[in-house]
């Protein structure tokens, strides 16, 4: 991509939410959908529209951090599902979404992109909102310990 489409791009010029950790290549933030309490994107620091503009063992660091983000997720809030995507159809710069769904949350079955079938309970999301600390300490510790045994993409 130009230089001047790269300055037009949001996660180049912004962090795209609440960082909970930053590494030299790679960002976790906290989206802030507040539907969705446990809403998270692992971002690309440079900009790069496509998985595999990725050099294959940057591809495959980049995974296991998903994966480890998925473990934690589960790990500390036990949802009913994750949900991982990279759409970037909106935003060309590549990032993951890693969300933890509950059975009770507005949108679930459907994606958190889709429509809302009901509200989502305050208790609920107050309990994982309350959760977050916790769970985002042990993010930034593991992201951390990751990403140095993995080499000098992180």
């Amino acid at each position: 991509m130009h230089a001047s489409q790269t300055g037009q791009c949001p996660l180049c010029n912004e962090d795209g939410g609440r960082v909970v950790w930053r590494s030299e290549g790679w960002r976790l933030v906290h989206a802030g959908e507040a539907a969705f309490p446990a809403f998270y994107r692992l971002i690309c620091n440079r900009h790069v529209a496509e998985w595999s503009d990725l050099p294959a063992s940057e591809r495959a660091l980049a995974m296991e951090a998903v994966t480890l983000v998925e473990c934690l997720l589960r790990e500390h809030l036990q949802p009913d599902k994750i949900n991982l995507a990279t759409l970037g159809n909106v935003v060309p710069h590549l990032h993951w979404h890693v969300i933890a769904r509950f059975g009770w949350d507005s949108h679930f079955p459907n994606p958190v992109w889709g429509a809302e079938l009901r509200l989502s309970p305050q208790p609920e999301i107050a309990a994982v909102v309350q959760a977050l600390p916790a769970l985002e300490q042990a993010l930034a510790s593991r992201l951390d310990a990751h990403f140095s045994e993995g080499g000098t993409h992180g």
